[in-house]
This record gives structure tokens, sequence and C-alpha cells, in this order.
């Protein structure tokens, strides 16, 4: 007898009206979706989506449900995020169920402490939903570890650009060098050069094994292995482009 698909949703929380739930979809593959989110987006009155979320994913949510589109991409036109922030709270305050559907995790470079602040700010009651991170769920897919014991007992995540779209000129690159034996960014392919450039000043070798992983864990995922050096001008003649995740450290030669 086939197991009943629906039993692994008994107990799960029900989606009150005039919630927000903060739910990560996940790196793309729409295996990686979690039971809660799933629940979520099977409940919600509205699902307000990022724009890297899966078509699949969102088919899950119940046909009558609207669907919003607040996707950001950089260097093309975006909402501004106070703005998705406070239609949280305009769609919550009329009652209706959100869900606010973000690719990987909420809290991962994913703004949702931004929108959960806006939420508390405004009175408004909310649930954040967890999801498998890209730098997680994307590097394992290209058959990469982020920690393996033989090389590395810490992992530094850090962004590659920040709220103004350039590099972060916050990031204490000559620490991350030298404390960091792996490194997993995201955002990161726009200012590769520069990035490569802070590193190999701060002492880390032009000939560290690099990865960057781009459409992690969906049909269209591409991965390029080359070295601190060379990143740039290989990852410029290779015609890949974001969203990529950049790995740098030994953990790069585990994927043969």
């Amino acid at each position: 007898m086939e197991p009943d698909p629906h039993s692994a949703f008994e107990g799960l929380p029900r989606f009150e009206p005039g919630w927000v739930w903060l739910v990560g979809a996940g790196p793309g593959d729409p295996g990686l979706l979690t039971l809660h989110a799933a629940n979520a987006l099977m409940q919600a009155d509205v699902v307000v989506y990022d724009a890297l979320v899966d078509g699949r994913i969102l088919a899950l949510a119940r046909p009558e449900a609207e669907r919003i589109y607040a996707g950001k991409r950089g260097g093309k036109p975006s909402p501004r995020q106070r703005d998705i922030s406070l239609r949280l709270v305009e769609l919550a305050r009329a009652g209706r169920r959100v869900c606010r559907l973000k690719g990987g995790d909420p809290f991962v470079f994913g703004r949702g402490g931004e929108e959960g602040l806006t939420l508390v700010e405004h009175g408004v009651p909310f649930r954040i939903v967890p999801g498998i991170s890209a730098a997680i769920g994307g590097l394992a897919y290209a058959g990469i570890p982020v920690t393996h014991r033989a090389v590395n007992h810490s992992v530094t995540f850090l962004t590659g650009h920040d709220q103004t779209g350039l590099a972060p000129s916050s990031i204490d690159w000559e620490g991350v060098a030298r404390g960091a034996p792996v490194i997993v960014m995201y955002m990161a392919v726009k200012h590769l050069a520069f990035i490569a450039e802070k590193l190999m000043a701060a002492g880390r070798s032009g000939g560290e094994p690099v990865a960057i992983v781009c459409d992690a864990t969906t049909e269209r995922q591409a991965v390029l292995e080359t070295t601190l050096a060379r990143a740039p001008a290989d990852l410029a003649a290779s015609g890949l482009g974001p969203p990529a995740l950049v790995v740098v450290g030994a953990v790069v030669r585990l994927r043969a």
C-alpha cells in the first residue's frame, strides 16, 4: 500500500489570517523544499516571491492564492526593500495569510531580518521557516563539501556586494584571508577581480583552488574549476554568470 503523502503534514502549524511567514524556498531544486515551507504554500492566501524561486515551487501554492513578484536582481530594475516590507504589512493587515517566499534561507543574505524588523515595528505577527542555503545545498550538488575534517574546521560566508551594489567596504579582507581556510561568497561574480586581488594581496596563493557554481541545484547548473589568480579571466571566457556561488579553498579539490 502506498503511503499517504499528506500524512507528512499532520500536526504542522496552521497558517492564521493576518500572519506573515518568512519562508526559505531553498537554492532551487523543488526537492529541497522543507515540509514547513510546503505547508505554508498550501495554506497561504498570497505568495510574495523572489526572482530565483523555481516555478515548480510556486505551483505548490493553492490555485486561488495570489502571486506577487518581488524579485531583486543586481543591475536590473527592482522594487525597493522598504516597499516590499511595507507591502507585507499591508497584506497582513487586510487579514490575509502572507507567505513571503525567499530563495535559500531568509536569514542568509536574504533580507529576512529587515522584513522581520519591519513586521515587528508594525505589530504584525510572523513565523520564520528556515530553508537550505545555497552555500550548503548548492555546493553539495556540485560535489563540494563546505567542511571536511582533513581540510578545514571553519568556513566563512560573505556577500560580494553591499546594498549599494559595490564590493563591501566593511569586510576585513586581510582578516578573512588569514582566518578562513574556506571562503564561500554569494553574489561575488561582478566584483570577483577586486575580491581576488584583495585576497592575494593579503597572502592567499594565486594557485589556490576556486570553484564557481552557477544556477546551483537546477538543471542549468554549471561548475567552473579554476584558481584564485585565473578566476576572473576564466569566468569571463566561460560566458557563465549569476546567480552564482564562489568557493575558495582546498575543499574544491574534493569535487574530483
